[in-house]
């Protein structure tokens, strides 16, 4: 089979495995349901990484034009796949931790109802279904129609514990949220249709194109509308209220992924929307775009790790780093060059298992000691070494120490961005991963004095355990061994040469406007011009090291600090933002879509 012909059946078997649990799932019993569906989301992976490894040519893409439907002189019907480097390296990504998760979760929940033992991983599939559809479509409609599918299985999810209030709260404010998102860029996709009378990236770049000199108001009303609602998904500052809340609530095996990988996917979608429609003589002007994504990347790194070190329920608190680096990450595409991408596409690889990594230690945190409340775990953690190192090692990885690949990504991305950019860099990741491994000291040597109960903090004292049967005894090895792969996957994305190359030429031809339309639209293209891979530097490593260095005195110094009774005063604005109330957050929302206009325009 040709690799242009594996590009259908990346979607295909998720959602084939997803029907045949659905169906075929109340007769199953749960040990075969969750082998089918690891079998499912392994097939998907070996899929993806097949077409990764069998892509070639000069422009690296296949392009696949679902039942032959292909464009005549410039103009099509069809629906198209497009697998370049990067979105098949985005789906082989998300094949692998779906699969890491769902092994996490392996007889993982109380016992399911009778007849429903197929339901958590069908919709899991259906999850994977919705994100590789995503990073493959050619077509910004059914990029929107892969976004939606993700977005409802992912509420679904947030709220799969039905019983609990909270966990319906969550994936209400989600959901609320995010369909904002999507009803405005759903808008944004009928102004640029109304343009162009394209709906795909190729069609309507190439439409807009043919009448040069920037953007009239309709087309920049749509790109302010289909970005924002991508915005929205990647948890960008002032659309980010949904993601701690949802983290809260979700069972640890879904906040694996949304974190890990969903949130990354906006930034990927922003990146791939401006590259392939906008990027062109008729699109949005360059200075235009990076003004936009700088603000909005800096506010959103400022904002996320402020709020990451306030925080003391660790699920919250590893939400909030998402957001921190969801910002350094649009910093990244802010430079609008093939080397800051391939920095954010490192950046992007490595956090993905950090974050994983991180999220499924948490996990472990509840089911054993039922809590995730840093201040009421003061101690606890002293016979669970091995989780202690991990999740310490964790917060190394998000502090950006060398050689993990999170601090690569980091290296070469604040080369790419330059100037006061590093220093932005080294401070977000020093104050993230100080507050990992803040609560690492406190749970896990149980250093500092015990703290004593504040007023007015969101706490994780009141969780339930999610496992079977309540708390663990002991650590099941399968749930250890997942996050310990996930971090040595982070470290070898940091220490295997071999991957720059290939990460340099996929940012080269991401970032080639006019080499994807004649792809997609006639066939071929020439290659991009080459510029120099990512690698290590020796002023990256030196900046990796003092951010790491910075992390452990931020912590060494919290924890060592007299804990405070009540939240310092100047954090009270800050949390009175972060309401909880769904009415606040589409308030925020309404502002966001002014905040991004006023950039762009």
């Amino acid at each position: 089979m040709s690799v242009a012909g594996l590009l259908p059946l990346i979607v295909a078997i998720p959602l084939l495995g997803a029907a045949l649990l659905v169906g075929a799932g109340r007769r199953l019993p749960r040990f075969a349901a969750e082998v089918a569906g690891c079998l499912f989301a392994g097939g998907t992976a070996a899929a993806a990484l097949l077409a990764l490894s069998g892509t070639a040519g000069p422009a690296g893409r296949s392009v696949e034009w679902l039942g032959g439907w292909r464009p005549h002189g410039g103009a099509s019907v069809g629906i198209v796949l497009v697998g370049d480097h990067i979105g098949l390296g985005l789906a082989a990504l998300i094949s692998l931790l779906v699969l890491a998760a769902l092994v996490y979760a392996w007889r993982y929940f109380d016992e399911p109802p009778v007849r429903h033992a197929g339901s958590f991983p069908a919709l899991v599939l259906l999850f994977q279904a919705g994100m590789c559809g995503f990073v493959l479509t050619g077509d910004l409609f059914n990029a929107f129609v892969f976004f939606e599918l993700m977005s409802v299985v992912a509420y679904a999810l947030t709220g799969y514990r039905v019983e609990e209030a909270r966990a319906v709260q969550g994936g209400l404010v989600f959901g609320i949220v995010n369909s904002l998102g999507g009803y405005t860029t759903l808008l944004g996709i009928g102004l640029l249709y109304a343009r162009t009378g394209e709906l795909g990236f190729a069609q309507i770049g190439s439409r807009l194109d043919a009448h040069p000199g920037g953007p009239d108001a309709l087309v920049t009303a749509g790109f302010v509308l289909v970005v924002t609602g991508l915005l929205v998904k990647a948890a960008a500052v002032p659309f980010h209220f949904w993601l701690a809340d949802a983290h809260a609530v979700a069972p640890t095996p879904v906040c694996m992924l949304m974190s890990a990988v969903m949130v990354e996917l906006g930034v990927y979608g922003t990146a791939r929307v401006y590259w392939t429609v906008f990027a062109g003589p008729g699109g949005v002007p360059a200075p235009d775009a990076h003004r936009a994504l700088l603000a909005l990347g800096v506010l959103t790194a400022a904002l996320g790790a402020v709020m990451c070190w306030l925080q003391r329920h660790l699920k919250r608190l590893l939400a909030y780093s998402t957001v921190a680096h969801t910002g350094l990450f649009l910093v990244g595409l802010a430079v609008l060059t093939p080397q800051g991408l391939g920095g954010v596409a490192l950046y992007v690889l490595a956090h993905a298992g950090v974050k994983a990594a991180l999220f499924a230690c948490v996990g472990l945190l509840l089911d054993r000691l039922g809590s995730v409340d840093e201040h009421e775990l003061h101690g606890r953690g002293r016979g669970l070494p091995g989780l202690g190192v991990l999740f310490g090692l964790g917060g190394l990885a998000l502090a950006g120490l060398p050689p993990f690949g999170t601090a690569l990504g980091k290296a070469v991305t604040e080369e790419a961005a330059g100037g006061w950019a590093t220093a932005l860099f080294v401070l977000v990741s020093a104050a993230t991963g100080g507050a990992v491994l803040r609560a690492a000291a406190r749970v896990f040597l149980g250093l500092g004095p015990r703290p004593a109960e504040a007023a007015h903090e969101t706490t994780g004292k009141e969780e339930e355990p999610e496992t079977r049967g309540g708390r663990l005894s002991r650590i099941p090895d399968t749930m250890l061994a997942v996050p310990a792969v996930l971090l040595a996957g982070a470290l070898a994305v940091g220490v295997v040469p071999a991957l720059l190359p290939p990460v340099g030429r996929a940012a080269d031809a991401f970032t080639d406007h006019a080499g994807y339309a004649a792809s997609v639209l006639r066939g071929g293209a020439a290659a991009p011009v080459a510029t120099p891979p990512p690698h290590w530097s020796a002023t990256g490593v030196l900046w990796g090291l003092l951010s790491a260095v910075l992390a452990v005195a931020l912590a060494a110094l919290a924890v060592r600090a007299p804990v405070r009774r009540e939240p310092a005063g100047w954090t009270g604005p800050l949390r009175r933002l972060h309401s909880g109330h769904v009415g606040d957050y589409v308030a925020w929302f309404l502002a966001g879509i002014t905040l991004v206009a006023a950039l762009i325009v």
